[in-house]
């Protein structure tokens, strides 16, 4: 993936960049709506245009404004964008012609020494031949006639794109192949960041990259999109090892939840939860624990990720061993079924207890990826049966016969026996609650299912 050319996409807001940039990844990643404004941070994804393989990057809409206000910070990480990129194409909307906006970005990329493509997007119909017209005015010779939404003009930008980014024995590879796969080998630890708004998310990833890759400040709901972002943490032992941070929008209670972008904010962020292989949920040391943070860790848990719980801003939180211990007695008492989360505590301004959370992270992940063996698996269950037998409701005994392990990540285990039908979810817990406990899972999520042999003569 390092290897691949880089693509921006650039434009003043609501032209459709990011309506381009799902087409080109083939999924729809980036957030899309009629409102302008609604990329924040850039995002980056693997695309594919008609074979070639690139890397591509939708940016916030390019505004003028104060450095230091929101849109200001916005245009200050697009900027980042188009200088580490290989070509940018600048986007115009035909159907408006040439905005003032347009002939300033104009401006801007000729200064700078990256190849430009002037795309026209919402080129279909009458309605933009004029624009078209308008867009010679801008200095970067013929646009391409785009429809972003409809995938009209693909063939045209492909041709465009071709000079600038063919490489000889370029390898295209989708994120489509990164599906689970447990006998392949880890790769890149997939870390999601998931939170209520103004935790510190993104401040938090940027002091672990040590630079202002994601946009922040005070204003509560800045970032909208999942934001993945490549990195390498180098251990205590000195060996490098990749990580995919995944930044997402701060969870609201869904009551509070009445705008339909933000709704599409939070949905992003349970979708960031399923790509991930570990969640770190970040509470507010000055706020504590809230209800809200309790059900944002059942979520992570019901999709059978690995949990990691991190206080940040440690550095100004009040009675901090008082503080400690009550979020730690509300975690046990709230979430019982996963007694033991590895609790931290951070500060994303002094970068305190980040080498110690990425460590975790990564023990964490080759837990929920362990395997063990049936033999072992089955001389455990048979003294756990042995411990304490199952139930025989009516008189009629249950038997369990044996335990296998289906998969890992999450831990996934199979209960073969007869009338498991009748088996009492007391004694379900009892055997997950075991598995992790002597089999050394911990408290990552374990999943438990139950069988009936399909020989129907096997009544036992």
């Amino acid at each position: 993936m390092q290897d691949l050319p880089i693509v921006a996409i650039i434009g003043r807001p609501n032209v459709g960049k990011s309506t381009l940039f799902n087409r080109l990844v083939g999924k729809k990643l980036a957030l899309v709506d009629d409102r302008p404004g609604v990329t924040r941070d850039r995002r980056e994804g693997d695309g594919d245009l008609l074979g070639a393989g690139f890397r591509i990057i939708d940016t916030a809409g390019f505004e003028e404004d104060d450095p230091e206000s929101l849109p200001g910070r916005m245009r200050a990480q697009t900027e980042a964008a188009v200088r580490s990129a290989d070509v940018a194409l600048f986007m115009i909307d035909a159907r408006a012609g040439v905005m003032p906006l347009d002939e300033e970005i104009s401006r801007w990329l000729r200064g700078s020494e990256i190849p430009v493509i002037l795309i026209a997007n919402k080129a279909e119909g009458r309605a933009a031949e004029s624009g078209l017209l308008e867009a010679y005015n801008l200095g970067f010779g013929e646009p391409v006639a785009i429809s972003a939404e409809h995938g009209e003009g693909m063939a045209e930008l492909f041709q465009a794109l071709r000079p600038i980014i063919d490489r000889p024995e370029q390898v295209f590879a989708s994120e489509e192949s990164e599906e689970y796969d447990e006998d392949a080998p880890l790769g890149p630890l997939k870390l999601a960041i998931v939170g209520r708004p103004n935790a510190g998310k993104s401040t938090l990833i940027n002091r672990i990259l040590g630079e202002n890759r994601l946009i922040t400040g005070p204003e509560a709901g800045i970032t909208r999109d999942s934001i993945a972002v490549e990195w390498e943490w180098k251990g205590k032992d000195g060996t490098v090892r990749p990580v995919r941070l995944i930044d997402t929008a701060g969870m609201r209670k869904r009551a509070r939840v009445q705008d339909k972008l933000e709704k599409l904010s939070v949905a992003d962020a349970l979708r960031a939860v399923d790509f991930a292989e570990v969640v770190v949920l970040l509470l507010d040391a000055t706020l504590g624990l809230e209800s809200q943070d309790l059900r944002i860790a059942d979520q992570v848990l019901q999709e059978g990720r690995a949990l990691i719980i991190a206080i940040n801003k440690w550095d100004v939180a009040e009675n901090p061993p008082g503080l400690f211990q009550g979020i730690r007695t509300a975690l046990d008492e709230g979430l019982a079924q996963v007694k033991g989360l590895p609790l931290l505590t951070v500060s994303a301004e002094t970068g305190r207890g980040i080498d110690q959370l990425i460590e975790t992270a990564f023990d964490t992940r080759d837990v929920w990826s362990k395997r063990v063996s049936t033999g072992v698996l089955n001389r455990w269950f048979e003294g756990a049966l042995e411990r304490n037998p199952p139930p025989a409701p009516g008189g009629k005994r249950i038997k369990l016969r044996y335990l296998t392990q289906a998969r890992t990540r999450p831990p996934t285990f199979i209960l073969f026996g007869t009338r498991v039908d009748q088996l009492p979810e007391s004694y379900r817990r009892y055997i997950v609650n075991g598995i992790r406990r002597d089999l050394g899972f911990g408290a990552v999520p374990v999943r438990l299912t139950v069988r009936a042999p399909k020989n129907p003569f096997g009544n036992g």
